[in-house]
């Protein structure tokens, strides 16, 4: 049976090399494969927890608004109705879950922040 890599392997073995020649490099070259082997990372997380971080997005979104959609639509409806004020932090729910949806974007995007108070894993 023929396998192929998945594409978050992929990603995975193109930052890597990528973080090998660095080294090797000019300081703006470098700098650029840094930049590379980053989004390559970043590429990889939202390949591996994208899915799960919309799901409970759109799960979230939907309780709040109490209509179903896609992910665009309910965030554009979230964020038309707080911009209103029809929505505040003293909503039920809001709060909770503009932080889930907050710590999932981040675990993507910049996996080693911490909030102040937070606990390393």
């Amino acid at each position: 049976m023929i396998t192929h890599p998945r594409t978050e392997e992929l990603a995975q073995a193109v930052g890597a090399w990528i973080d090998q020649i660095r080294p090797s490099l000019d300081p703006r070259n470098a700098f650029l494969a840094r930049v590379a082997a980053n989004a390559m990372a970043t590429i990889g997380r939202e390949l591996t927890l994208g899915p799960a971080a919309q799901a409970r997005a759109v799960a979230r979104m939907t309780a709040l608004l109490g209509r179903t959609g896609d992910q665009a639509g309910l965030n554009s409806e979230l964020c038309a109705k707080i911009r209103s004020g029809e929505l505040t932090l003293e909503s039920p729910g809001l709060l909770a879950a503009l932080q889930v949806m907050a710590r999932d974007q981040l675990a993507i995007d910049q996996p080693n922040y911490r909030p102040e108070g937070t606990p390393a894993p």
